[in-house]
């Protein structure tokens, strides 16, 4: 339904540019003898020479319409030329029709907020650039107005048949013009640049309208063409809708615009003036009814969109007649290769621009045998998008066979064979929205537990990550979600991190560990006790800089910066002598300390007070307190869980020795003396028992 936006109170120049008979100029660019001939590209099948999606203005003067089939055009154009779309998997490849449009875009989005509203038309908000030239460059002070620009159509303008061109110039540089009117002016000195620049890099004519709002600017656009433009005063605004029929307002061509003529008896949009808001309200509810009472005023507060890239990406088939598919084998066939097609395409724009889609569509159109009028009642199914092909295909399918169940009331649909029960697919549709662009620093849970660098490069690995699923996508739901990092409190690490300042240390990049880098402060080493207690022994004792040995364990991770610049004095040997003292009484003091055996993934789970982790084992249950002892007045929550919900795939990322650890905990207890197996998720996390 239409929605009612306030329009602004500030004026607003937007632009629509249309390219003429879109696809015609691509395939005329690609052959240039088509040029100046009747041309039309046809999306050829076996049905009367296939469907007509572009004519040429030369083809149109001979008669040919696109509502016409190619057999049809050659009969009212023997010398026509039909160019057939390109064919991929079965159906229409579009993709050079896009980049080409692409080609345009990226030249109009230079002079101000562009939308992208199809493969061939553009929304521009030129206010911030009209209003720039107004203060700089105003019309009245240029020397010389540009050709393309004095064509322009003004509507209201010259309606006593002077010279056109003559008035458009005395329009243009009028110094009594109110505000609006001079931003209008200098919209159309722009646009006309525009139009100009396009023509000169890709070859392609464009026609344009030119207003205060969308709807305006749409209507305008299509008034003259082609390779023309179309200015809209606020003055000449009533003139223009008092004579527009109903229909050709935007959202109101269907059964919303017949409702309008039917109920009220008016045909025209000015007819709806006299119409009050409340009565519109009445008869259509409150927002439907403000938005025709704007509508009829030229009001339209819709804004332009700062969208270059499409919102969705969909891929679709038609089987008129006798090409309507009847079995869930053939239905399969073109699902699959739809699927592939959008397999291809949001692929293409996730290694581009760094987006993702998060959900796939199915739509179908179908009929049943003596219901001709049921083939719009075929249910839309959705889903999450998995990224591939072959799972894109699965989840189709899947979708289909619900909303065949659904659409023919029985849970008992055969998925199998040639049989049917008297229904018909007439159209199928795969879509997949909700593309979000990928949120910066994604990257693999591994970094989390892994004892290596903890940045990571999104941009690298974004494609191969969401392709194998190890990126974890947005929730299609709005939901909140977050990860907490342990703080080394809460680890609990079994072997005691130190601060050390390494700034004149000159060690072999590939030799040296950290765990943080810290712009301009000291940088982190977290590494064995012993290992570096008898390296400062060394150090000392030759002379030498310290260097980290180079078979250095797990826990010391590696530093991604430039060598170390090495100065030797004697406050350096005093510094390692302090650290050598106080690593020792540190080692001292965790041997006279109870050891709690090797590192364990126990140790995340632990409580500040880094007393030890202790499991209890129930069946199929696991339970990890936060807290072994009684010693803490409060307890925390504890973390519960069940063997299933654990991705294997998760599990493989961990270190070897906690892999070994967790595998463990999934290996299925035999303890006959146990009378219930798994009897409640509690298990896992009840206190110990003290023994």
């Amino acid at each position: 339904m239409p929605v009612a936006r306030p329009e602004s109170s500030d004026a607003r120049i937007i632009a629509h540019v249309d390219m003429d008979c879109f696809y015609v100029q691509v395939e005329q660019r690609k052959q240039p003898s088509l040029r100046g001939q009747p041309t039309a590209v046809v999306q050829y099948n076996s049905w009367k020479g296939g469907a007509l999606i572009a004519v040429s203005y030369e083809a149109r003067k001979c008669g040919v319409k696109r509502s016409m089939r190619g057999d049809e055009a050659k009969k009212v154009c023997p010398q026509i030329h039909l160019v057939q779309v390109p064919v991929t998997r079965g159906k229409a490849d579009l993709n050079i029709y896009r980049s080409a449009g692409s080609e345009v875009v990226s030249i109009l989005s230079k002079k101000g907020r562009c939308e992208r509203a199809s493969i061939d038309e553009v929304y521009l908000d030129l206010t911030d650039a009209v209003e720039n030239m107004l203060c700089n460059t105003p019309p009245e002070s240029l020397e010389s107005i540009d050709e393309e620009a004095l064509k322009s159509h003004v509507l209201g303008l010259n309606k006593d048949g002077s010279d056109i061109e003559s008035g458009v110039r005395q329009w243009l540089i009028r110094r009594d013009a109110d505000h609006r009117d001079k931003l209008l002016a200098c919209g159309t000195l722009i646009v006309a640049e525009l139009r100009i620049q396009v023509l000169k890099e890709t070859g392609f004519t464009c026609s344009a309208g030119i207003a205060h709002n969308k709807m305006l600017a749409k209507l305008a656009s299509a008034m003259n063409k082609p390779a023309q433009q179309t200015v809209i005063p606020l003055s000449s605004v009533k003139e223009l809708l008092g004579s527009l029929p109903i229909k050709k307002i935007k959202q109101l061509g269907g059964k919303l615009g017949s409702s309008i003529e039917s109920d009220l008896g008016v045909n025209t949009v000015g007819d709806l003036l006299q119409f009050s808001e409340d009565k519109l309200q009445e008869r259509y509810g409150g927002n439907t009814g403000t938005w025709l009472w704007n509508i009829a005023r030229g009001i339209s507060g819709e804004e332009v969109e700062g969208r270059l890239l499409p919102k969705s990406h969909g891929s679709g088939k038609t089987f008129r007649g006798p090409q309507a598919l009847k079995t869930i084998a053939s239905v399969e066939h073109w699902l699959n290769q739809l699927c592939e097609d959008l397999s291809d395409r949001i692929c293409s724009d996730l290694d581009q621009n760094k987006r993702i889609a998060q959900t796939l569509t199915l739509h179908v159109s179908a009929y049943k045998s003596g219901d001709l009028d049921s083939y719009k009642k075929f249910p839309s199914k959705s889903c999450p998008l998995r990224y591939g092909a072959s799972k894109i295909q699965d989840d189709a399918l899947i979708l289909f066979q619900a909303g065949l169940r659904e659409y023919l009331g029985s849970f008992r649909v055969n998925t199998e064979g040639s049989q049917n029960k008297g229904w018909a697919v007439t159209s199928l549709a795969v879509s997949a929205s909700k593309i979000v662009a990928i949120p910066s620093g994604t990257c693999s849970i591994a970094k989390f537990f892994h004892t290596q660098d903890p940045s990571c490069s999104s941009a690298k690995q974004s494609h191969e990550q969401i392709m194998q699923g190890s990126v974890p996508l947005l929730p299609l739901r709005s939901e909140s979600h977050s990860v907490v990092v342990p703080t080394e409190s809460q680890i609990g690490l079994p072997e005691t991190e130190y601060s050390i300042t390494m700034s004149s240390l000159n060690q072999p990049e590939e030799n040296l560990k950290t765990w943080e880098d810290q712009e301009n402060g000291p940088m982190k080493y977290s590494c064995n006790q012993d290992s570096l207690i008898q390296e400062a022994h060394n150090v000392l004792a030759e002379n030498k800089s310290p260097s980290l040995p180079s078979g250095r364990s797990r826990s010391c991770l590696e530093l991604n910066q430039t060598e170390l610049k090495m100065e030797h004095s004697r406050t350096e040997e005093a510094k390692i002598g302090n650290l050598v003292s106080n690593l020792e009484r540190q080692q001292q003091k965790r041997k006279t300390s109870k050891d709690m055996g090797t590192s364990s993934i126990l140790r995340f789970f632990k409580g500040r007070n880094n007393s030890s982790s202790q499991t209890l084992e129930h069946g199929d249950t696991r339970i990890l307190p936060s807290s072994a002892t009684g010693q803490d007045s409060q307890r925390r929550e504890a973390w519960k869980y069940r063997n299933d919900e654990i991705d294997p795939s998760v599990i493989d990322e961990l270190p070897p020795e906690i892999q070994e650890e967790i595998r463990a905990w999934l290996r299925p207890l035999k303890r006959p003396s146990v009378p219930k197996h798994g009897s409640s998720i509690d298990h896992y996390f009840s206190p110990t028992k003290n023994t």
